[in-house]
């Protein structure tokens, strides 16, 4: 490949055009108004102008990304996360217009996105899923008499959701009542689509995730697992690797059942295969992010891999770079999203960074897309940056990105520093004793 058009924005665009470099590939960047001074338009070597503000009038416009990368005479189109990232109607549009996608096929993308259709795939290949329904719910009391045949509580979710969105945790059959037409409603708002099904509630919960990578030749790895437990709203804040709550027999176990996943729908480039897991280290399959997720750098620390690298040479048809048993984990990461956001309510909080200072320290890496100057503005997900601390071990981790947090300077805006400050001296999350609810049940998420 010699050009690539990226179909992205911010520090994941940057992250991509980055590895393009080292790999003597041209870049194309794709950019709204509002992005304008942003730096991946500046890093790219072409960019060309997208439409307007609203994502809906930019970076969700297929049609005019695709024109964009046809004039250009790309080679192939990176989606990033997000955005178009798992639409597989725009996938099948790049295949047709015989530019190669990097990510899976349409069909797997298409799959995977049925959270109904991934349930019934991975539940015929042996992996174990939620207890819960494999048909989409009709209406409210059909949910109410599986529900009670299932047991409560019971998580109501959105089969072609995502980030959260039409899922409700319901403790009787008044909260599915109350929640089911709002959520049916709010998913056919987002996704098109108004079917839901449910889930038994597994309380006390770790979310589990592992990446894995496949090529055109029928090769399918894992690169070990993230832990991704601490969050908020059903939004991920904190990622680390190795999770500090499996044994070596458990992440063997969960490691195995999501290569098993992948090769259940002929799995190629990068993939995560998410799962809850039960205090008593039983664990399901959640569902399958059919991209590069937002907390792959933690893999890339732990292992020392390139995995945009290695997306763009499956890409090109090569086969994986490396075998099983020489992919190794070393040491400990821990990932901190950090968001341009109200300390006490969480609500995003966009404006100018009049001031960026990032503390100097070796073993911290920052992928952001922003620098002193630039405006966080309130047309997409307020993430300023994502800080990766590596080290030996845990315990060395907690120290450098105390220290880290401790001496940032950013003004202009508020952001959730704060919250990341009193995560740090907590005693639970220290000791690695977290679960899903963890940031819910304790102080450092309440006003």
């Amino acid at each position: 490949m010699k050009k690539i058009l990226i179909a992205n924005r911010g520090e994941i665009a940057l992250r991509i055009i980055q590895t393009c470099k080292e790999m003597n590939i041209e870049t194309v960047a794709v950019y709204s108004d509002a992005d304008k001074d942003l730096p991946f338009v500046k890093a790219a070597d072409v960019a060309i102008h997208i439409g307007e503000s609203p994502v809906a009038k930019s970076y969700l416009q297929s049609d005019s990304i695709l024109k964009a990368a046809i004039e250009q005479k790309v080679d192939a189109i990176h989606p990033g996360y997000g955005l178009l990232s798992e639409n597989d109607e725009f996938a099948k549009k790049i295949e047709e217009a015989d530019i190669k996608f990097i990510g899976p096929s349409p069909q797997t993308i298409e799959w995977m996105g049925d959270k109904i259709m991934a349930r019934k795939t991975m539940q015929q290949a042996g992996v174990p899923i939620v207890p819960g329904t494999i048909e989409p719910i009709e209406d409210v009391e059909e949910g109410v008499k599986l529900a009670e045949q299932i047991g409560y509580p019971v998580m109501l979710k959105a089969s072609s959701g995502g980030g959260g969105i039409g899922m409700v945790k319901c403790e009787n059959k008044e909260d599915l009542h109350k929640h089911f037409v709002s959520s049916q409603q709010r998913a056919k708002n987002y996704f098109g689509s108004g079917r839901m099904f449910i889930e038994k509630c597994i309380e006390n919960a770790r979310h589990i995730e592992v990446q894995v990578m496949g090529d055109t030749h029928g090769n399918i790895v894992h690169l070990y697992e993230r832990d991704c437990s601490i969050q908020r709203r059903n939004q991920k804040v904190v990622e680390e690797s190795p999770s500090p709550f499996l044994t070596e027999s458990l992440r063997s176990k969960i490691t195995e059942a999501a290569v098993e996943a992948a090769k259940a729908v002929n799995y190629v480039n990068a993939g995560t295969v998410e799962f809850v897991v039960s205090e008593n280290g039983d664990f399901y399959f959640l569902e399958m992010n059919t991209r590069l997720q937002v907390e792959h750098p933690v893999t890339e620390s732990i292992t020392g891999l390139d995995l945009v690298r290695w997306q763009i040479q499956i890409a090109q048809g090569e086969t994986l770079p490396l075998a099983q048993n020489e992919i190794l984990s070393k040491g400990h990461a821990m990932e901190f999203r950090l968001y341009a956001e109200d300390p006490v309510s969480f609500f995003p909080a966009p404006g100018k960074i009049e001031e960026l200072v990032w503390p100097e320290m070796d073993n911290v890496r920052i992928d952001t897309g922003y620098e002193s100057g630039n405006q966080v503005t309130p047309f997409y997900d307020p993430m300023i940056a994502k800080i990766i601390v590596s080290d030996s071990n845990r315990a060395e981790c907690l120290i450098s990105a105390k220290r880290f947090f401790d001496s940032i300077q950013i003004k202009g805006l508020k952001t959730n520093v704060p919250l990341f400050q009193q995560l740090l001296e907590d005693e639970g999350f220290r000791k690695g004793n977290y679960t899903t609810d963890f940031l819910s049940k304790r102080s450092v998420s309440k006003p």
